[in-house]
């Protein structure tokens, strides 16, 4: 088959392309911004292009998948409507590819990410051999975002945005928990809680959900088995964070399930991709991680989790806030989320400008985040502004789900 990535770069789509590249499928793709995830899929022999008019599109191609960030009217879905290809997003083509395994989906409002993970290190230490598809690099997958396996599990990362996850045929659940987000899609806590009901109530008869007690009436009001971890004794990690810990169980809870003992593969696990990593030293002598924290609860865990690993050193946010409308719905959790660290605030990054209807005003939030808070412009602005003000021995923690991420790798160079 020949199949097509539109928004090839993206972290869930650029993990659907390789595996589809590694089944022995010829896969192309485009991408409006090369990247490294890009270059890696070209290094394993799949075609890609930064021009998206439309034209790279194979003619003879089977498949056209496109991620979130294409909509109907860009001109690439255009032409492949014109050649009659049949299109998928990239969570129908994800349901599609993992029909007929036992699948294994992570998902909630935060963690997924690092409990998809977890859960793969543990059950690939444990002989199980699972396919995966998760939204990070990881370390224990050749730095990659997934694993081509030889079993009937299949490991995926089940996000809720836009009820994406509702394409999945789902075997078992590990639910991290559930906190309004995604303003956008859900304008209300009560939309937002339906999706996840509606994606448990996919679960066959002999499913099951594995989460935390706060969860627990969602789901047995779903008519579906609940496993709750919460009694489970503590496991020893090696990276900070309560917020880990409760992933962990879920996974120790999985293994439990399926026969295995997964405490000593979690007790190895090193993190993922901007999730608390350790990027180096700063010349200044200031440690840098970068994390992808973009919502009040994970900052706040993100923060704690700082504090328990660096006790002696001066914390400092450099925040860049993830989209105008979630910053505004959750306005006065923001300002309270810092805990009196010394931030550094950015402007906005807004990930679709096109569905932007109102603005923060970024220096009034400042402002309300205390006289801790400094406001430094654009990206350019904030690392100069970090250049000048780290100290020796501060942790920098380079907070959100935007292009942060570059500022924190230029500040390790520097």
């Amino acid at each position: 088959m020949k199949i097509y990535c539109s928004g090839i770069g993206g972290i869930g789509l650029s993990a659907y392309a390789a595996l589809q590249h590694s089944l022995g499928h010829a896969v192309y793709g485009s991408d409006r911004t090369l990247s490294p995830l890009t270059d890696d899929l070209a290094s394993q022999g799949i075609v890609i292009s930064d021009t998206q008019d439309g034209s790279f599109i194979p003619e003879d191609t089977n498949l056209f998948v496109y991620s979130e960030a294409i909509d109907s009217t860009a001109p690439e879905r255009m032409r492949a409507m014109e050649l009659g290809i049949q299109q998928m997003s990239y969570f129908q083509a994800l349901g599609e590819l993992s029909k007929g395994y036992t699948v294994i989906a992570i998902c909630g409002t935060h963690g997924k990410s690092t409990t998809t993970a977890m859960a793969a290190k543990a059950l690939i230490d444990a002989g199980l051999n699972p396919t995966v598809v998760v939204g990070t690099k990881v370390p224990q997958l050749e730095g990659r975002n997934w694993r081509k396996g030889n079993s009937d599990f299949f490991i995926l990362e089940a996000c809720e945005y836009r009820g994406s996850f509702l394409h999945l045929h789902p075997s078992i659940v590990l639910l991290t928990n559930i906190e309004w987000d995604h303003i956008d899609a859900y304008p209300t806590e009560e939309a937002y809680k339906k999706a996840y009901a509606d994606f448990i109530a996919l679960l066959p008869t002999s499913g099951i959900v594995i989460g935390h007690s706060p969860e627990e009436l969602l789901v047995t009001g779903c008519g579906k088995q609940f496993v709750n971890v919460d009694s489970l004794s503590d496991i020893r990690l090696s990276i900070p964070g309560e917020h880990m810990v409760r992933n962990a169980k879920l996974v120790v809870a999985l293994g439990e399930h399926l026969g295995v003992s997964v405490r000593d593969p979690l007790a190895s696990f090193t993190g993922t991709w901007r999730r608390f990593e350790l990027k180096g030293m700063h010349e200044s002598g200031a440690l840098i991680i970068d994390d992808y924290a973009h919502h009040p609860t994970e900052i706040l865990a993100t923060i704690a989790s700082a504090y328990e690993k660096y006790p002696d050193r001066r914390i400092v946010c450099l925040f860049q806030p993830h989209m105008h409308g979630r910053v505004i719905a959750l306005y006065q959790d923001f300002v309270q989320a810092f805990h009196g660290t010394t931030v550094w605030l950015t402007n906005v990054y807004e990930a679709r400008t096109e569905e932007v209807t109102e603005q923060v005003d970024i220096q009034q939030l400042a402002e309300d985040i205390g006289e801790n808070c400094t406001y430094v412009g654009d990206l350019q602005s904030a690392e100069e502004f970090c250049c000048k003000n780290l100290q020796q021995n501060d942790v920098l923690l380079v907070i959100g789900a935007g292009d942060c991420t570059t500022l924190a790798g230029n500040l390790v160079a520097a």
